[in-house]
């Protein structure tokens, strides 16, 4: 079936609402789904729903959770999520983490009590939109072994960044730290289909094609030990800084069994005006055009961005499975 974007998000809005979520929240975890689905995220966007919303039945995650900031010192925000979607809590963070950062230069928003953080690009980009430099990390559920070992003790913990450019688009930078996310494994798996040799290893370390044994298994680290190395740094800045549980200790996001994963995301604003550097963003579009000026390179973002003012214009398509998934809702 294919929807314009606003028909996406009030038909996925509604589904929320029917199953009990608030209608703000409803509507910010339908807006975050659909423009995950938008910009080519599908292991982010739809095929989330049905886990969403089982998980919400058994009370894994609380569709009556309202997001609540405290600012802890001028430059620190602190948001918690409630055990509810993550994407409230998001949407509070970036409502006001700019005012604080240009009052001070730089700010400090700690998410807490939250659940799955999605396509960490979408987020970063919305500070980028308003001149600001952003960074951002979350944890997530252990699905990676430490470098060397066979037990999952880390997320595939994603780490994202975005910058403003002149006349142009944010430069946006959005990688797990396993070498492919997690979300495509799913989406093999609800399709029935085989993954790369080289995406994660089963349960006894050896690597494997079948997504069930995957997901029951080990992802492999991007760059092997130093993906490892940097996925640990995440778990400190998401979950050590938040109070958040680390991904050994969280409940998975794909099922409906456990406690709320509660989970921790960090976000640091910069203006980059901070040192006087009024040109900040002219300097960077210099620094985008000798990227694509060399031939077949491409500026990091582009193509969602692209594949996103495709679908803005054209729609988007909501494949037949996912459709009888929701159905049964």
């Amino acid at each position: 079936m294919k929807f314009t974007i606003e028909q996406a998000e009030d038909f996925v809005a509604s589904i929320f609402e029917k199953n009990g979520v608030l209608p703000k929240s409803a509507r910010s975890t339908a807006r975050a789904l659909v423009a995950a689905e938008a910009a080519g995220q599908g292991g982010h966007g739809f095929r989330r729903i049905a886990a969403y919303i089982s998980q919400l039945h058994v009370g894994k995650i609380d569709g009556k959770a309202m997001p609540s900031a405290k600012t802890l010192r001028p430059g620190v925000l602190c948001v918690d999520a409630g055990h509810g979607y993550a994407y409230p809590a998001i949407d509070l963070a970036i409502e006001l983490l700019p005012a604080m950062a240009r009052a001070q230069g730089i700010a400090l928003g700690l998410i807490n009590r939250s659940h799955h953080a999605g396509v960490m690009a979408l987020t970063v980009e919305r500070l980028a939109e308003q001149g600001l430099v952003a960074f951002m990390v979350a944890n997530a559920p252990a699905s990676m072994a430490p470098w060397g070992g066979i037990k999952p003790l880390y997320g595939t913990n994603p780490i994202a960044f975005a910058a403003p450019v002149a006349d142009a688009d944010p430069l946006v930078i959005d990688l797990a730290l396993s070498k492919v996310a997690r979300g495509k494994i799913m989406a093999a798996r609800q399709k029935g289909e085989t993954i790369p040799d080289d995406w994660a290893l089963d349960s006894q370390g050896r690597p494997t094609t079948d997504p069930n044994e995957a997901i029951n298994g080990t992802m492999v680290p991007a760059g092997d030990a130093k993906g490892a190395a940097l996925a640990l740094m995440v778990e400190v800045m998401a979950a050590g800084l938040t109070g958040g549980n680390f991904g050994f200790q969280a409940s998975s996001l794909l099922d409906d069994t456990g406690t709320a994963p509660s989970l921790g995301h960090t976000i640091i604003a910069i203006d980059p005006d901070i040192a006087g550097n009024d040109a900040f963003a002219t300097r960077l579009r210099l620094m985008a055009n000798e990227i694509e000026g060399q031939e077949n390179a491409r500026l990091p973002g582009r193509r969602s961005q692209g594949v996103r003012k495709h679908a803005l214009e054209h729609g988007i398509v909501m494949d037949d499975d996912i459709l009888a998934e929701i159905s049964k809702l």
